[in-house]
């Protein structure tokens, strides 16, 4: 073999590997991505059954039904609702009314399984996504983000 040769298919190797490097992390990156979607956009845009995904809103009044340790519920931005089920301890602030975050996956029959339930945690707060998601559908309160922080006498 030939110097030339022998330079030719080292950098071939090392393309290669450097090629499927590149589309390891590429696939390992795509798994790990967690997109947010609102019940109006899962019902218009084409959600991705069975993967990965977070949906937020506030929790429909009347909505939450407990049977054991699962419970369901469903999670709403005005215009349109997801049954959401989950098996396991709520936050403490999860209640009806209030917003919340669920991630998990989303069933081919509409309704949402969760692996995880986030809610807010005080009067001020709401997820980013949930209250862009609230004022796209004209059910965000004004001024509820300027909610006056009650003073605490010793």
């Amino acid at each position: 073999m030939t110097r030339k040769r022998l330079r030719l298919y080292a950098v071939l190797a090392g393309l290669a590997a450097l090629g499927l490097a590149a589309g390891l992390v590429l696939t390992a990156f795509n798994d790990n991505l967690v997109f947010f979607y609102s019940p109006t956009d899962l019902k218009t845009k084409s959600a991705p059954f069975e993967r990965q995904l977070r949906i937020g809103g506030l929790v429909e009044p009347g909505s939450v039904a407990r049977d054991g340790t699962s419970i369901a519920f469903k999670v709403s931005d005005g215009n349109n609702a997801v049954e959401v089920k989950y098996v396991g301890p709520l936050p403490d602030l999860f209640r009806e009314g209030q917003g919340v975050v669920a991630e998990g996956v989303l069933k081919r029959d509409g309704s949402f399984h969760a692996s995880s339930v986030l809610a807010k945690h005080d009067e001020r707060y709401m997820p980013p996504e949930v209250a862009a998601a609230l004022k796209k559908s004209g059910h965000w309160q004004e001024g509820a983000e300027k909610a006056p922080v009650a003073a605490v006498k010793p």
